[in-house]
């Protein structure tokens, strides 16, 4: 069964990293993955830009909008995401605290 783990910060706490925090912090994540994968659980992981670079797309009769941020109101963003072939929930809910525990100060 395939889940979805996303990696979510409050927003401004990747600004408010220093670039020695996040190498850091990214290291930890390239090895997550690593051993995700060495474990044949990865399917596929992405990081996403930051929500100051996001923009959302809306069409309405046709005609497309670009509008600022990826949603209205939000207390948290999207960094990235994992998505993981487990054998049960509890598996995968294993693996969403072990990813916590790789990027202290997240959410999944």
């Amino acid at each position: 069964m395939s889940y979805m783990l996303l990696i979510v910060e409050p927003v401004g706490q990747r600004r408010e990293r220093t670039e020695d925090e996040g190498r850091a912090l990214y290291d930890s994540m390239l090895k997550f993955s690593a051993d995700l994968k060495a474990r044949g659980l990865l399917t596929v992981s992405q990081s996403l830009r930051s929500d100051a670079e996001a923009v959302r797309v809306q069409v309405r009769e046709g005609k497309r909008t670009l509008i600022d941020g990826p949603f209205a109101e939000t207390k948290e963003q999207l960094l990235g995401f994992y998505v993981v072939d487990c054998g049960s929930l509890e598996e995968a809910l294993d693996l969403a605290r072990d990813l916590g525990e790789a990027n202290p100060g997240g959410a999944y």
